[in-house]
């Protein structure tokens, strides 16, 4: 059994390797810990740490680091989930203040929460399988060619260019404006397929080609909504701390590019009582053994959610990504609740 005095040792242990990232060995603890012992004693609780491998020896007669088991243990017991600064707060609510609709809202989360926490940083969109369409705007860019406009109820918009076989004068593409709207405001996604199918025997038999054709383009707006995916940035971050990774960082960068490894351990991870959830090292898929993921949910109304968060190496400041993805995440949700 742990002690609880080994227990903070760990917790030294931890702190002093992720500030360093230089092994700790008993008398760097003594002298920079307030434990009231002895080096020798400091070094029986540090034995009893490495039985239970929560410490390992990198070297001979080195000091000790974390082990997997170990940022465990201090993940679940010993992390202080510091608030943020009211400084911090403040920058958060005015740089996201300031986005112009959802996509807008996930870029500056990532770039502000890579900021935060010098880590990488993720975000994954809705599945919006609740989703309801708001509006389908219809704007001419040439006599053939459309920009369709797609707008659901959670301040998504989506924008394609499509080419019709004829000519579409103002009179047809208001006639088909309002129609699309009349028919599919309100409806769910996956009822556009079907009643944006049906429009095209409401018009002259020459112009039901170019109804049909602006019916796809909504049906890759639907599909777009379907398809998890994630917003990413700081890759540089994980780069700068490439010696922290035993073997290569390249395994973790391709499953930040591929994201379905990252996508299925988004689903996977529970949320504890404080509202975050980390998976360490060999917690992970293969791809990332040696790396961490901290993340916690947002929502976007009463039907929608899904996950943000930080990857990073296993020797990371748990502590304050922890507190800055559940900051982050309660604003969003704010935010995205408030529109």
């Amino acid at each position: 059994m742990v002690s609880d005095r080994a227990l903070h040792v760990l917790r030294a242990i931890v702190q002093d390797y992720v500030a360093s990232r230089e092994p700790v060995g008993s008398k760097a603890i003594v002298d920079r810990h307030q434990f009231g012992v002895s080096a020798a004693t400091i070094r029986n609780d540090m034995a009893i740490l490495e039985e239970e491998e929560l410490i390992s020896a990198p070297h001979t007669s080195s000091g000790r680091v974390p082990t997997d088991k170990g940022y465990r243990v201090f993940v679940d017991q010993l992390a202080d989930l510091r608030p943020l600064s009211a400084g911090q707060r403040q920058a958060i609510a005015a740089f996201l203040d300031q986005s112009v609709d959802l996509d807008d809202v996930f870029a500056r989360t990532v770039r502000l929460l890579s900021s935060l926490t010098n880590q990488v940083a993720l975000v994954q969109y809705p599945t919006l399988g609740n989703a309801r369409v708001r509006h389908i705007e219809l704007v001419p860019m040439s006599p053939t060619r459309l920009m369709t406009v797609f707008i659901t109820d959670g301040g998504r918009v989506d924008q394609r260019m499509i080419e019709l076989p004829v000519e579409a004068d103002e009179v047809f593409v208001g006639e088909l404006r309002a129609k699309l709207n009349a028919a599919l405001s309100g409806r769910a996604l996956a009822e556009v397929g079907t009643v944006a199918g049906t429009l095209d025997g409401q018009f002259a038999p020459d112009r039901r080609e170019a109804v049909r054709v602006v019916a796809d383009a909504l049906l890759g707006h639907v599909d777009e909504h379907r398809s998890d995916r994630l917003v990413m940035a700081g890759a540089a971050n994980l780069v700068r701390t490439e010696q922290d990774f035993a073997g290569s960082v390249y395994p973790v960068l391709e499953a930040i590019e591929e994201q379905v490894t990252l996508l299925k351990l988004f689903s996977e991870m529970q949320l504890d009582s404080q509202g975050v959830s980390a998976r360490i090292g060999r917690e992970n898929d293969a791809a990332l053994h040696e790396a961490a993921v901290v993340t916690s949910a947002y929502s976007m109304g009463r039907d929608s959610s899904a996950k943000l968060g930080v990857l990073g190496p296993t020797r990371m400041d748990y502590s304050n990504n922890m507190a800055a993805v559940r900051a982050v995440a309660r604003y969003v949700s704010r935010l995205l609740g408030e529109e």
